[in-house]
């Protein structure tokens, strides 16, 4: 496996982890806390330490992401290459080739014949 697709893997599974962690959450306060029944302190784990646990898995994960984004950048191997584009390459740049008159004609006269018949028929 490529270096590539080990970081894509990666940043796809911490994202899917993410939208997960986000979509549970209830902006107004309730979330995965009011399904354990409400404002009682009782429940599993209590109303506070549901909401923190998701507060702070929701930094950690994009925290997580963007390491990973920047990590990504300076591992994956870009080639030898040292020009940026083609176009800046000098020794890229060829010469434009133009065809013999000899070719062109015969494709004129018919194409001219094409249309005289289209216009005269």
């Amino acid at each position: 496996m490529s270096t590539f697709t080990i970081f894509l893997a990666l940043m796809v599974v911490v994202a899917f982890l993410l939208v997960v962690v986000i979509m549970v959450q209830n902006p107004k306060g309730g979330g995965l806390s009011s399904s354990f029944g409400g404002g009682g302190t009782q429940q599993l784990g209590g109303v506070k330490k549901t909401t923190d646990f998701l507060d702070k898995s929701t930094w950690t994960l994009a925290a997580i992401l963007i390491a990973l984004i920047l990590l990504s950048n300076v591992a994956i191997n870009r080639g030898s290459s040292t020009t940026e584009s083609k176009a800046l390459d000098e020794n890229a740049v060829q010469p434009l080739q133009t065809a013999p008159a000899s070719d062109v004609a015969p494709a004129t006269d018919e194409a001219t014949k094409i249309i005289d018949t289209v216009q005269n028929p």
